[in-house]
């Protein structure tokens, strides 16, 4: 039974919309062999949007590296969801004159 009174214009409308969330097809990003990432957007039955990023990265196979390259990832994503966040932050409004 789907619980999803309406669907976003985005949404899958198939098996991942369901209990009362709206689900988006998925978009790749794929590089062969070294990366590749999936992005879904999401809206919950409380009316909050989301985005659901999963990332998967080939490492280098020595330790030494493949912690570097680890450690430019987090760097990245931690700027990347930081810069995600402060855009949909609210603005303050200006008071009135």
């Amino acid at each position: 039974m789907n619980r999803c009174p309406e669907h976003t214009p985005w949404c899958g409308r198939d098996h991942r919309c369901g209990l009362g969330e709206h689900r988006s097809p998925e978009i790749v990003v794929d590089i062969p062999g070294h990366a590749r990432a999936v992005l879904v957007r999401v809206r919950t039955a409380a009316g909050r949007e989301h985005a659901e990023v999963r990332v998967r990265v080939a490492l280098a196979p020595g330790e030494v590296a493949a912690r570097r390259q680890l450690v430019g990832l987090l760097g990245d994503l931690r700027q990347a969801v930081t810069r995600a966040a402060i855009t949909a932050r609210p603005r303050p409004r200006r008071a009135a004159r």
